[in-house]
């Protein structure tokens, strides 16, 4: 590898903290700086406060030597060739990304800067973004020559995040010159050259050698927003294809494989379910709608991605009542918590937003998550019709139905048998599609999940349809 690069990163969320952690994994030096001082508190004494695969080793293989956790931006910033911010964009009022965060980071390293930086955009921003950052330095009196600003979006998936990293399917760097360009390749160049892979302790993946674009800040920029734009249109695109699916007695999961099987759409976020929620998608949408609105550019399509979204969550809300009859009084499981398994995220979680709905018509759920229950708490906190329990068996004690709502990989192990012992009454609505309707049936139970006729146990049996 050619020399390391000193980086300072910004913010140690989701993307902060693993970003930090694999610039050091590649041989870089790496200041990460948060003015959360229980958080870099935290991370000091090698607490980890995200539940993410691979970055427990990460951190405490490099904590202390390659990275380095502090409260002081201005010494970090000094110390950098690089700065990279990964601070909250959350979504405003109106639409828009909130950039007062990235703002005030601008602002507090024009105070401290004394020699030539590139400070790059590593938080998912608008269009133009770049261009403000570099007035905002201009207007704190920072010379032109001493720095330039680059775009460099993140495309991680949070729960293999770290893999994504490692193993990109491609970086892209939105520099206007050829200057910061070159540090940027620098930083890459393990992955993009290969170096990494070769090297005792890589964690394996499917990459030999990475692919870095560089384009403009601007095509840097909506290539972000486009891209997860894009996913979330083909995850609310197969679930339109579910309702349809469902109404006919078709079989959405034989009509994703046969779709996906196209080389030219692929079978991934072509799951039906419950919607797609975290904390990108939703705002992403909204914001490069947002976007495309201010520069007078008709985007209708990105509306109608969004009210799929919301629509499904009322589509399997519909499903539960429709199985139970009446909701007042029911005991629910609820297995999962997070927006997505793997993840302990519960940001815009489509398990939440329908366990509140669930609570609101007066039903009594008790909920289990691998990863997401203290989380989960602060926003539907135990009461009277909300308790959480130690394990999904536990869960599904004596429940009337089981509801699964995040595509956990034990939730797609459950011991069938012992499952039917321990519920009320054996029925299962899954918003995942975890299981084989036939399967199911086999195992005694009522399950009803998207896209596919529901299977009814035999002593149950199919109701009549209404003739009206």
């Amino acid at each position: 590898m050619s020399k390391p690069v000193s980086i300072c990163v910004i913010g140690s969320g989701y993307v902060g903290l693993v970003a930090a952690a694999c610039f050091a994994e590649i041989g870089h030096r790496v200041i990460c700086v948060d003015n959360d001082e229980a958080k870099v508190g935290q991370l000091r004494d090698g607490g980890v406060p995200i539940f993410e695969e691979h970055l427990p080793e990460l951190l405490a293989k490099h904590r202390g030597s390659s990275v380095l956790f502090t409260t002081d931006l201005g010494e970090a910033v000094e110390k950098s060739e690089a700065v990279f911010i990964a601070v909250g964009t959350p979504q405003g009022d109106s639409g828009a990304a909130d950039l007062s965060y990235v703002e005030a980071v601008v602002a507090e390293i024009a105070r401290t800067i004394t020699s030539y930086k590139v400070i790059v955009e590593k938080s998912t921003v608008p269009v133009y973004t770049n261009d403000w950052i570099r007035r905002v330095l201009l207007r704190h009196g920072i010379e032109p020559e001493s720095f330039d600003v680059v775009s460099n979006p993140e495309f991680l998936r949070e729960g293999t995040a770290v893999m994504d990293f490692l193993h990109p399917d491609r970086i892209v760097v939105g520099a206007n010159n050829e200057r910061s360009a070159e540090l940027l390749r620098r930083i890459y160049e393990p992955l993009t050259g290969g170096s990494y892979y070769n090297q005792p302790g890589a964690l394996p993946g499917a990459c030999s050698a990475a692919r870095l674009i560089v384009t403009s800040t601007q095509s840097a920029e909506i290539i972000k927003h486009a891209s997860n734009a894009f996913l979330a249109m083909k995850i609310s695109f197969i679930n339109a294809v579910a309702n349809l699916a469902e109404a006919v007695d078709a079989d959405i999961e034989d009509i994703a494989a046969g779709i996906g099987l196209d080389s030219r759409i692929g079978p991934k976020f072509l799951r039906a379910g419950l919607g797609y929620g975290g904390s990108c998608f939703p705002k992403d949408v909204a914001a490069f709608h947002w976007v495309a609105q201010e520069r007078g550019v008709d985007f209708q399509l990105l509306e109608d991605v969004r009210k799929i979204n919301e629509t499904q969550k009322q589509v399997f809300f519909n499903k539960v009542r429709s199985a139970l009859w009446t909701l007042r009084g029911k005991r629910l499981a609820a297995l999962g918590l997070a927006f997505k398994g793997e993840t302990d995220d519960i940001r815009e979680s489509p398990a939440i937003n329908m366990i509140e709905m669930l609570l609101d018509a007066g039903a009594m759920v008790t909920a289990f998550d691998p990863a997401a229950m203290e989380r989960a708490k602060e926003a539907l906190p135990p009461a009277k019709n909300m308790r959480y329990a130690g394990d999904l068996y536990e869960a599904t004690q004596d429940a009337d139905a089981l509801l699964i709502l995040t595509d956990w990989k034990e939730f797609a192990q459950i011991d069938l048998a012992r499952l039917n012992r321990a519920m009320r009454f054996p029925i299962v609505i899954d918003g995942r599609n975890l299981y084989k309707p036939q399967e199911m049936q086999s195992h005694g139970f009522t399950y009803v999940s998207v896209g596919r006729p529901t299977a009814y146990h035999a002593q149950e049996g199919k109701p009549r349809k209404s003739r009206n």
